[in-house]
């Protein structure tokens, strides 16, 4: 099923959209403000964004530059009452897919969703997230706080395990026979203890790296 989050403080207008999408086989999840969006998009990605401009805690082209310094492709599109040509451009500006004023036809946004969906990816397949820090495995690449930031190939490998099994400890044995020993490279349990020091420094000691004593580590989204 197809995710999609919508972020509007009108009750209505989200209920509406929400309900008739729904019955379009689509899952819709819909959030009142935008720290909720945010805290929502942290921990996981759906496969594309409706996004009013006027909301209580902030505005939509915010969220919009939010997105973009973290996830240049994720498809968004703005449903607003703002219809003057230079908010019509300043969304695009801002980093918006596509722009639809209201009021607008149901069937007139399903047919935008479903051509915008043709052209873009899922991804959820693609982009791993922990609090703030993503990776893009296509690119083998790591943002803390929306800043890139660079890795050794172990640090990279160490942190994509870590990711690929958010929610779970992961021993210490496995991370050494996984990283290393798949390489015939010898090491003590030393070296591991020296990575992650050195991971955790590079990514601004983040809460979401625990240390399970006497076992291993295990990243988790913050509550």
């Amino acid at each position: 099923m197809t995710e999609i989050y919508y972020i509007e403080d009108d009750d209505n207008i989200a209920q509406a959209v929400k309900q008739y999408l729904q019955m379009k086989n689509y899952v819709v999840f819909t959030f009142s403000t935008i720290a909720d969006a945010k805290a929502a998009l942290q921990k996981h990605l759906p496969r594309l964004l409706l996004v009013d401009w006027n909301m209580p805690d902030g505005e939509g082209d915010m969220l919009c530059r939010w997105i973009r310094h973290r996830w240049r492709e994720l498809p968004v599109i703005f449903l607003t009452v703002r219809d003057d040509s230079r908010d019509i451009v300043a969304g695009f500006n801002c980093g918006a897919d596509d722009y639809v004023v209201k009021p607008f036809e149901l069937e007139v946004l399903l047919s935008r969703i479903q051509a915008l969906l043709r052209r873009t990816q899922n991804l959820s397949e693609n982009y791993l997230s922990c609090g703030d820090i993503y990776i893009d495995q296509d690119r083998m690449i790591v943002y803390c706080c929306g800043e890139e930031v660079c890795l050794s190939q172990t640090e990279y490998q160490l942190l994509l395990l870590l990711m690929r099994n958010k929610g779970k400890t992961v021993t210490r044995e496995r991370l050494l026979n996984q990283i290393w020993d798949n390489k015939g490279d010898f090491v003590n349990d030393n070296t591991l203890t020296v990575t992650m020091k050195r991971l955790r420094e590079k990514l601004n000691h983040p809460s979401c790296i625990k240390t399970i004593r006497s076992f291993g580590y295990r990243m988790e989204d913050g509550i």
